[in-house]
């Protein structure tokens, strides 16, 4: 029997006979010739099918199949500069594993449709091309995650999804049952990523969190997917550092392993060539000065807006770094700068080309005495954060670390307009399904 190959893998095989297994992605007819697409995950191949060279039942059965019914194809590997990765395939059998009836015809054809359409039928548009590549973008940029902080000695800790209280804010959480009690769907792995610090010295975790945001903009998610790490003995700088060393060694990765996705996706990749170390960095306070330059109506202590970050970033090629925010707009965690109180030791990194923020962090609260009179100023439960304060009653240290948002990442270097994109089944303020 023929061995069953991969497309993408097809090169390996020239000359010999080979079966394929996936889906009718195309199909052209030129006489006694057929020219079906064939797609398997891994890539596209072009079948020739030649009416005198098979059985009259596999030329009947290839004329006939209709978009994205499922098949097993026998054919020999031919190389074609001509053709799509250089390589054809000549038929010679047809196994039709499923035949999706004409009268009702694959959903998603060739013409446009609507977002909302496209949306509804999310589990099928995954198929598309340019969800494919989009897809492959988010393998890499994960895997480069992976290897970044395993190569750097970081151990990774998984973090609960449940949580008992808010580290985010109480505003943006969602409530679910649990059991006889009440629990959080987690905002952020953050503060358990802090106990784990305290065992492994450099740790991260990788996993889901949510916003119960009424946001409807195209840069959020309610259900998103974040990477922090957390550093044991670091500052604010240390923070920094390691913030733009991930994300240059996250586009280096791909312009190296996904050109080809970015071909597809139209991506100007010059513009991704320029994310290059080091990043630009500035305060808080000349980045409002650069707002208000530009018509925003911005204040000294106030928070970003999405209109603000989109300035801001607009006016660099490179991932810019923003440090020392008003500690009034940071979360209760966020050490203040021991020179000037009222500025937290944090960090943004907004992307460049209006962006916007993929990564907050910076250098969390020592003291426990400190920390306690936080937790009390923003009325959260004490009991419910005793074993947080345990973590400085008990060799408190100095420690630092971010999250950053894949989404935001993936959004950003495919040059993809809405978020909504990022994920294979994304979860907004009015989306709950597929």
């Amino acid at each position: 029997m023929p061995t069953a190959v991969e497309i993408r893998n097809l090169s390996q095989f020239e000359g010999q006979e080979v079966v394929v297994q996936g889906w009718l992605y195309n199909l052209r007819e030129s006489g006694k010739l057929l020219f079906p697409l064939f797609r398997d995950g891994s890539g596209i191949v072009q079948g020739v099918v030649v009416k005198k060279a098979v059985p009259p039942d596999v030329f009947e059965q290839a004329r006939h199949l209709t978009q994205e019914s499922s098949v097993r194809v026998t054919g020999r590997v031919r190389a074609d500069a001509r053709a799509r990765g250089g390589f054809e395939l000549d038929v010679t059998n047809l196994e039709v594993i499923q035949r999706i009836p004409p009268e009702r015809p694959y959903p998603i054809t060739p013409k446009e449709h609507g977002v909302d359409f496209l949306m509804d039928h999310r589990h099928l548009w995954l198929r598309s091309a340019r969800q494919r590549a989009i897809l492959g973008v988010r393998h890499e940029i994960i895997k480069a995650c992976r290897d970044f902080f395993d190569d750097r000695g970081f151990t990774l800790v998984d973090t609960p999804i449940f949580t008992p209280a808010a580290c985010e804010g109480t505003t943006t959480l969602f409530e679910v049952n649990y059991f006889d009690d009440k629990a959080y769907l987690t905002q952020s792995g953050q503060l358990y990523n802090e106990a784990a610090a305290a065992a492994v010295g450099k740790t991260y975790t990788f996993g889901p969190t949510f916003r119960a945001e009424k946001s409807k903009t195209r840069r959020h998610l309610t259900e998103f997917w974040m990477i922090e790490p957390e550093m044991a003995f670091a500052h604010l700088e240390h923070a920094c550092a390691l913030a733009e060393q991930l994300v240059a060694s996250i586009v280096e990765r791909l312009l190296s392993k996904r050109r080809a996705e970015f071909t597809t996706l139209e991506r100007d990749v010059s513009k991704l060539e320029k994310c290059t170390l080091p990043f630009p960095r500035i305060r808080y306070d000349d980045a409002v000065k650069i707002l208000q330059e530009n018509g925003s109506e911005i204040h000294w202590g106030g928070d970003f807006g999405g209109g603000d970050e989109t300035i801001l970033s607009e006016r660099f090629e490179k991932p810019v770094i923003i440090t020392h925010y008003p500690s009034q707009v940071k979360a209760f965690y966020m050490a203040p700068d021991p020179a000037r109180p009222e500025v937290a030791l944090c960090v943004d990194m907004l992307a460049p080309e209006g962006y916007g923020e993929i990564i907050g962090g910076g250098e969390r609260i020592a003291d426990y005495d400190l920390l306690l009179r936080r937790i009390e100023e923003q009325q959260l439960p004490r009991e419910a954060f005793e074993w947080y304060l345990d973590l400085r009653r008990y060799g408190t240290f100095p420690h630092a670390g971010f999250g950053m948002g894949i989404e935001r990442v993936v959004a950003w270097t495919c040059g993809l307009e809405h978020v909504r994109e990022t994920i294979p089944f994304p979860r907004m303020l009015y989306r709950l399904s597929p």
